[in-house]
């Protein structure tokens, strides 16, 4: 596929990375050309010097044969008017935008093909605190991702000695505990001096202490889920009420906000090292949240605030170093949970399974999102994990056996790529082009999800959940999902 991305910064770079390792054809255009230069040393792709909002300059990145437009500039002026030219000059069929504005939702009209003709709008920002606003409601995940607007959920989490499941095999799961129905697609093990290692998930796989576990269940099992490998039983549980960020900037607001909209009693503090930024933060929050001046680095600030009794301490500024050394300073001096916003990948890698319990990245976050429109087939959602190694994708079975290789079969005799593993079926999804229901029909069936075995029969218009360990086998699982006219 070729791609043209507007934008070298931060978001642009992450991006730009993922789609270059699925060999795409990757053309960046910025006005920084030194940046440029710097992205063309360290990956396989072009770079185009000068504004994307300019017919030139977009033909010079091969615009007239491009098949999607990724703007994701720092202005979003910038990326809604070279979305318009993209589209009204050069016709290219998806283009997405990235807008901080809250004046552009998706169902907008001034986002239209007679507006600024945008196909998806994408906000880190907002799929950041959207992603952490789930880290809060179940602390003891790593991760948790959505699948079907939630219906069912794929979580991360470390086992920890005494819990249900740990140091137990994979076919005992039932039988130790029968009240959560879910499936163990993938384990990553920690070795002296090595990195994480990938345990493929069999019958006879044992779960150790330390063990970071991805599960799929339905989103009512998910608590159940969490207890089996993380904590012995309820009473050792602990909800998250008293919160602390560290960094007032547009997260730190956003989160704040979020929070306080869920209707849940937090306690919640936000440190900002600019005083203007704090009447500005003191005058936007409501009242329950307390604004503070200072840094999360400050250790006698810490102190005096009670950062022993912080259930969850936040450090959400825009600076990598700051955030790992307010986050690691905070867990020494006893906050039960800590999280740091890294947007570098290499300190992210570095920070994975230290002191810092998530060492979050914000282009991480949001990389699904624009997965899904890259992902061929009919690809509902894509989230990305393992800072980019592997991948979860939602995607549907269309057809019928004789077009279908999956349609009609067992799992047990569909042939997945080695190490990836089915995970869910969700059958009784409403169709994306259904409309309203005619007066007189019966509404169609709810919804159910069905934990994949080896007995479970695809059907047509189910939505099948896998779990990929390494990203080039994804091409491996779109084609076994291709409809075809027949095949041999």
């Amino acid at each position: 596929m070729k791609i043209i991305i507007l934008g070298a910064g931060r978001i642009g770079e992450s991006v730009a990375g993922t789609l270059v390792s699925e060999r795409n054809d990757i053309t960046v255009i910025d006005t920084d050309a030194a940046r440029l230069h710097e992205l063309e040393e360290r990956f396989e792709l072009r770079g185009v010097v000068g504004s994307g909002i300019e017919p030139d300059v977009l033909a010079e990145a091969g615009a007239r044969d491009a098949d999607m437009l990724i703007a994701c500039a720092a202005q979003d002026e910038t990326n809604l008017v070279c979305c318009k030219v993209a589209y009204q000059v050069f016709g290219i069929r998806t283009r997405i935008a990235r807008v901080r504005s809250n004046a552009y939702k998706e169902d907008s009209p001034l986002l239209g093909k007679e507006g600024f003709a945008v196909d998806c709008v994408i906000c880190p920002e907002e799929s950041l605190t959207r992603y952490i606003g789930k880290l809060v409601e179940y602390p003891e995940a790593l991760q948790v991702r959505e699948f079907a607007n939630g219906l069912a959920c794929l979580v991360s989490v470390r086992a920890v000695a005494g819990a249900p499941l740990v140091r137990h095999s994979i076919a005992e799961l039932r039988e130790c505990v029968p009240d959560a129905d879910m499936r163990i697609v993938a384990i990553y093990r920690r070795f002296e001096n090595e990195p994480d290692r990938f345990i493929v998930c069999e019958g006879q796989t044992l779960i150790e202490p330390g063990d970071e576990v991805f599960v799929l269940s339905a989103r009512e099992h998910l608590q159940s889920v969490l207890s089996a490998l993380h904590r012995y039983d309820h009473a050792d549980h602990r909800d998250v009420e008293r919160i602390m960020i560290a960094g007032g900037g547009r997260v730190g607001l956003r989160l704040a906000r979020q929070l306080v909209e869920t209707g849940r009693k937090y306690q919640i503090k936000v440190l900002e090292r600019d005083h203007a930024r704090c009447v500005q933060l003191a005058s936007e929050l409501p009242g329950g949240v307390l604004v503070l001046h200072g840094d999360g680095t400050d250790e006698d600030l810490l102190e005096d605030e009670g950062i022993e009794n912080i259930d969850l301490f936040l450090s959400l500024t825009s600076d990598d170093e700051d955030n790992i050394m307010a986050s690691l300073l905070a867990k020494r001096m006893g906050a039960t949970r800590v999280l740091a916003l890294i947007n570098r990948r290499s300190y992210a890698d570095l920070m994975h399974g230290t002191q810092i319990d998530i060492a979050l990245s914000p282009a991480q976050t949001m990389l699904g999102e624009l997965l899904a429109y890259v992902r061929q087939g009919d690809v509902q959602a894509v989230h990305s994990l393992r800072r980019g190694v592997a991948e979860a994708l939602e995607i549907v079975a269309r057809g019928d056996r004789k077009t279908s290789r999956v349609i009609g079969r067992r799992i047990s005799e569909i042939q997945l790529p080695k190490g990836a593993q089915f995970g869910l079926v969700m059958r009784g999804l409403p169709d994306l082009g259904e409309g309203v229901i005619p007066d007189g029909e019966a509404p169609p069936t709810p919804a159910k999800v069905i934990i994949a075995r080896g007995d479970t029969v695809i059907e047509s218009n189910d939505h099948v959940v896998i779990f990929v360990p390494r990203k080039r086998l994804v091409r491996d699982v779109e084609k076994l999902f291709r409809v075809s006219a027949t095949f041999f």
